[in-house]
């Protein structure tokens, strides 16, 4: 298949990188947001190549776009390609370069967004706009949706956007998205691109703690902040048993297969962590996604140090994997006991996606093509996306968000992290193989 980006398009690739990291859409949560000013800045670039893009808003200021490429077969399923345009907080002073200043120095691209992922979105639109001069159409119909609100509850977002506006995903059967293709090095000569087939759900809990309130001097066998702590402690501590999903068994036979290790994970007597002893560094793409987990992330409680509060609050970041959900609710009635009740404070589903579908092969080969010297595997992300919200219109989700990184570059710990960048080369190697998959599938 013949290439069809030309050098205009990695340079738009990287300066559009630049230019929406310098646009602050930073997502504070509880609303605090406002994805205009970068909504407008893409669809007026995707109105240039001859789209329509509409902007939709739930809530004044908090703006998705959607637009749709016209394919060649109009029998064909369509594809969605989304990307969220709001970043997480960053605070300037932690950081070597501004968070928003997009600069551009020594080959990296830095600031908040640059892998989490407005290097995404920079990518679909110069692939969008390559297309246009080169007078490329793909076979199928491709919808490109640009979201508000990932980084919070995603209700202004693509839970919005698929509540209420179904009709604009028409035809769509699959999508793709965050994170995946991207290079994990994984020990000297070993590089990894892991393909995401999977996410856990997502379970945020609200924990409250009743007693009886009372001067801090006096003995108080009811205390809510003790019985909180207590309950947090256990959940804290809890080993959560194994749970092999289809994804993650695909997973960890790929990875075995890598490193030349006789395992097989659909044994009786398989052990998971043995192997994950033997994987080194590959472990952290499949470590966290063995189990569901929970962590405490946040306690309430008091307003004077002599006085014993009547409640107090604590949250729970809890995943769940796919089947998992009976396992979780019935363990965290056990951890809570009986002077703690537990509710869903945010809750969306665990996704999975075959990988020995059609797509994941050209998904795979698209890779291969770039990257000859590199390893596809499939993996479970650990957290979740916008795919969770637009499975609810039937869409089957991948991540597939490529870069080729170089030894040393720690991308997973760029998101959300401090002096978020992304290689200039990357960015080129991304909008090749996006051009080459969008294009085959």
């Amino acid at each position: 298949m013949a290439e069809h980006i030309d050098g205009r398009a990695l340079d738009e690739v990287v300066s559009f990188t630049s230019e929406l990291i310098r646009i602050d859409t930073t997502n504070r949560g509880g609303g605090d947001c406002r994805e205009r000013p970068a909504a407008e800045y893409v669809a007026e670039r995707l109105a240039a190549t001859g789209l329509e893009p509409v902007l939709l808003e739930r809530t004044p200021g908090r703006t998705n776009v959607v637009a749709r490429i016209e394919g060649t077969d109009p029998s064909a399923d369509a594809l969605l390609v989304h990307g969220h345009l709001d970043v997480v907080p960053a605070e300037p002073a932690d950081w070597d370069v501004h968070p928003f200043s997009g600069e551009v120095r020594d080959g990296v691209v830095w600031g908040r967004g640059a892998v989490d992922m407005k290097n995404m979105d920079a990518m679909v639109l110069a692939v969008v706009r390559a297309w246009a001069r080169a007078g490329i159409r793909p076979r199928r119909d491709i919808v490109i949706a640009y979201t508000a609100d990932e980084e919070a509850s995603a209700i202004d977002g693509s839970g919005f956007l698929a509540d209420h506006h179904p009709g604009l995903f028409e035809g769509c059967t699959e999508g793709i998205s965050e994170s995946g293709a991207f290079t994990f090095h994984a020990g000297p000569g070993t590089a990894l691109y892991p393909i995401a087939a999977g996410e856990r759900g997502t379970g945020w809990l609200k924990l409250t703690a009743h007693g009886r309130a009372g001067h801090g001097s006096k003995v108080n066998r009811a205390n809510a902040v003790s019985r909180l702590a207590a309950a947090i402690a256990r959940i804290g501590e809890h080993q959560w048993p194994v749970r092999l999903t289809p994804t993650v068994r695909a997973a960890l036979a790929e990875l075995a297969r890598v490193y030349g290790i006789a395992a097989d994970p659909a044994a009786p007597d398989f052990d998971v962590d043995e192997l994950l002893g033997k994987l080194g560094p590959a472990a952290a793409l499949v470590e966290s996604t063995v189990r569901n987990s929970a962590n405490p992330t946040m306690l309430e409680a008091g307003y004077k140090i002599n006085v014993i509060p009547g409640h107090a609050t604590a949250y729970v970041d809890g995943r769940i994997l796919p089947g998992g959900e009976d396992e979780f609710r019935d363990t965290l009635d056990r951890l809570t006991g009986p002077d703690v009740d537990w509710e869903f404070h945010h809750k969306e589903v665990a996704l999975q996606a075959p990988v020995d579908s059609p797509t994941y092969a050209k998904l795979r080969a698209a890779v291969e093509e770039f990257a000859p010297e590199g390893h596809v595997v499939p993996y479970c992300m650990s957290g979740g996306t916008d795919a969770k919200q637009f499975s609810r219109l039937g869409i089957t989700g991948y991540g597939f968000s490529p870069l080729r990184l170089p030894p040393g570059f720690d991308y997973p710990a760029l998101f959300h992290g401090v002096d978020e960048r992304v290689p200039v080369d990357a960015l080129h190697f991304g909008v090749r193989v996006l051009d080459h998959y969008l294009r085959a599938a």
